[in-house]
């Protein structure tokens, strides 16, 4: 296998960040666009990606939590009461 010369412009910005890694980790600007080349042909060949759901995108971070209570579980009424609590203690002072 040998190398084939190939030409690529980049935008100011772009070649900064390559430069100032290439410096940094003391490989060649070449080596490193290399790898990354290589590492998004290795990504985009797995499978291809259909689109994700948020929910897709969020799994790992999604469970199931157990409470100590039902809280949902007549609501309205409970939410009356505190009302009925909160107006009562109003009166009382």
């Amino acid at each position: 296998m040998y190398d084939m010369p190939f030409s690529l412009r980049l935008d100011p910005e772009t070649e900064a960040v390559l430069r100032r890694l290439a410096r940094q980790t003391g490989r060649s600007k070449s080596f490193l666009v290399r790898e990354a080349v290589a590492e998004y042909t290795v990504s985009r060949s797995r499978t291809p990606r259909k689109e994700e759901s948020a929910l897709d995108r969020l799994r790992p971070f999604c469970g199931v939590v157990a409470t100590a209570g039902q809280y949902s579980t007549d609501t309205h009424t409970k939410y009356r009461a505190a009302l009925a609590r909160k107006q009562r203690e109003r009166r009382s002072r």
